[in-house]
């Protein structure tokens, strides 16, 4: 058993509010985006408000300027990574469902960062095919990954493809509720992503860091 020292700070409701005090500055822009959003019955689909300045930051810290995402939702993950990228950075998006991307348009649009970035509307898995079709392997710096969980493994294999070497792929959801790590719990997105946290312990493709963040990110390196 390990030493109760060594794991994180168990997360209070008190302790959350703390966080997003000294942690989030939000622009009013991306304020509205995710109030909207949280009126949905899909809301909690949305990103933890933490996460989207340390995705930004990723990018700034890796100097990204060609960046994806697989499942864009309603945008508010797309609003932190546009916002930092340079003037001639580009985000494509990667969204089966017009109508969350128009929402994720509007936004983006008031935040007038909607130039920075480039929706493709169909099924994640042929979004990505027709990328690597059409000659953009080994060209982008960053992914995201935060789509249907049952097909991570296939997102995971085809942006591995289109990132270069060193590039940067987070994929979220990795923690599911902790239902991972429960050999209980049989449903087939827990498998899918308890499969994937098994093969990327030991894929020699990519260096790795796993956080216990928000609802688990998983960041993986591009050897």
């Amino acid at each position: 058993m390990l030493p109760s020292f060594v794991r994180p700070t168990p997360m209070t409701d008190a302790l959350y509010e703390y966080v997003l005090s000294v942690g989030v500055s939000e622009p009013e822009a991306f304020a509205k985006l995710r109030e909207e959003t949280g009126k949905l019955a899909e809301g909690e689909w949305q990103i933890a408000p933490e996460q989207g300045p340390f995705l930004a930051l990723l990018v700034q810290l890796t100097g990204a300027k060609k960046c994806l995402e697989v499942g864009t939702f309603t945008g508010y993950s797309a609003m932190w990574v546009a916002s930092v990228l340079p003037p001639d950075g580009k985000l494509v998006c990667c969204e089966l469902s017009a109508v969350y991307a128009a929402v994720a348009r509007k936004h983006l649009t008031a935040a007038n960062l909607i130039d920075k970035v480039e929706f493709r509307i169909a099924p994640a898995a042929q979004s990505l095919a027709d990328l690597i079709a059409t000659g953009h392997a080994g060209t982008f710096d960053y992914a995201f990954i935060d789509a249907d969980k049952g097909a991570y493994n296939l997102y995971y294999e085809r942006c591995l493809e289109l990132v270069r070497p060193g590039g940067l792929i987070a994929i979220d959801n990795t923690l599911w509720d902790g239902k991972p790590a429960d050999p209980a719990v049989t449903d087939p997105d827990t498998l899918a992503i308890r499969a994937l946290n098994a093969k990327l312990h030991t894929d020699n493709r990519v260096s790795l860091s796993f956080l216990p963040f928000a609802d688990g990110l998983t960041l993986a390196r591009k050897c």
